[in-house]
């Protein structure tokens, strides 16, 4: 029994520092960034999962701003790569030069890309061509790359942040779906409410913003993705994830009619392993030690929407893959429902 009590106050304790964090961590970013909270909670909940995240929005809204205050946070090593249509996947993850030893030989030597940090920032990542966007595929799923021949693993932790302009403006390409897969989230980051928008323009034409201070390491960083993993969850919660996941692919058996009418490809097992996964950060930062319903429900929009392809006829009747995840989430049951 004492052994019992005894996990649970450490269980409590860990909880409470993490909540702790993230009252800190708003208090920081609060500094530079004005409102976003939504944007914030699930770019956070990416990190502390050890996920990868998209971030979708027009220009001039602070996309750059935070994931670099974020990096900042977490005293992590940040990279930013502005990606155009004449990069090249070297420029991104490195190259072999001759270079000629002190004893006249010459050898090839490897020089690291700007891949090589913890937090790296692929800035506007449709601009360039499908081959140097693969050139992240590697990375973000072994956390290395492979060069001729040899492969040369990151430090960790590695996070792709990557933004990307609306794909319907002028000189973008569509990222490959197997790319968007490896992304734990896609974050739509919107304009701003009037008074925000006010909030902002007197911030940042009046003063200079406080410098951000760090409040955790590499090494916190690594230790939280352990604290989430332990956290338990249910097995009917895990089956809802699944099922989620499952009812957005057409042609299966008990696939809703809507998604065979409308989506032309769904969500993979990725998709439900990520739900369950960040369901177990969102718990912890409201304060409990365990997943409940609602931590996934509030993750289904961010998970699904780069993984779902709405058809021609969705396009036609004006459907949005917004609209299909709704409908999901109240077509398939919760557990107890």
């Amino acid at each position: 029994m004492s052994v019992d009590i005894d996990r649970y106050q450490a269980e409590q304790q860990i909880v409470e520092q993490i909540r702790a964090g993230r009252r800190r961590i708003d208090a920081e970013l609060s500094k530079v960034i004005v409102g976003q909270k939504a944007v914030i909670e699930q770019l956070l909940i990416a990190l502390f999962a050890g996920g990868h995240c998209l971030i979708t929005g027009a220009p001039g809204l602070a996309k750059t701003l935070l994931v670099r205050s974020i990096a900042q946070i977490f005293h992590l090593k940040f990279n930013r790569i502005q990606f155009t249509p004449d990069l090249m996947p070297a420029d991104i993850t490195g190259t072999e030069i001759l270079e000629q030893a002190a004893d006249g030989h010459r050898k090839m030597q490897f020089v690291k890309g700007p891949v090589f940090a913890n937090v790296i920032l692929a800035d506007e990542i449709n601009r360039t061509p499908p081959k140097t966007q693969a050139a992240l595929l590697e990375a973000m799923q072994e956390h290395q790359v492979t060069v001729g021949g040899v492969r040369y693993a990151f430090d960790e932790p590695f996070f792709v942040l990557a933004t990307q302009n609306p794909i319907e403006m002028e000189g973008t390409y569509p990222l490959p779906e197997a790319q968007l897969d490896r992304f734990m989230f896609n974050v739509e980051i919107d304009y701003l409410p009037e008074d925000d928008e006010v909030a902002v323009v007197r911030q940042t034409t009046s003063r200079r913003a406080e410098p951000i201070e760090p409040l955790f390491t590499g090494d916190d960083v690594r230790n939280f993705h352990e604290v989430v993993r332990r956290v338990p969850v249910a097995e009917g919660l895990v089956r809802y994830a699944v099922r989620l996941a499952a009812a957005s692919r057409p042609g299966q058996p008990g696939t809703p009619d809507f998604i065979n009418e409308w989506v032309s490809w769904g969500a993979g097992l990725r998709a439900a392993q990520y739900l369950v996964l960040g369901a177990k950060v969102r718990a912890l930062f409201e304060g409990r030690p365990h997943v409940a319903v609602e931590d996934i429900r509030a993750l289904v929009h961010a998970t699904l929407r780069h993984r779902i392809l709405i058809g021609y006829r969705a396009e036609a009747e004006g459907v949005t893959v917004e609209q299909v995840i709704t409908r999901l989430l109240e077509t398939v049951p919760p557990p107890g429902a």
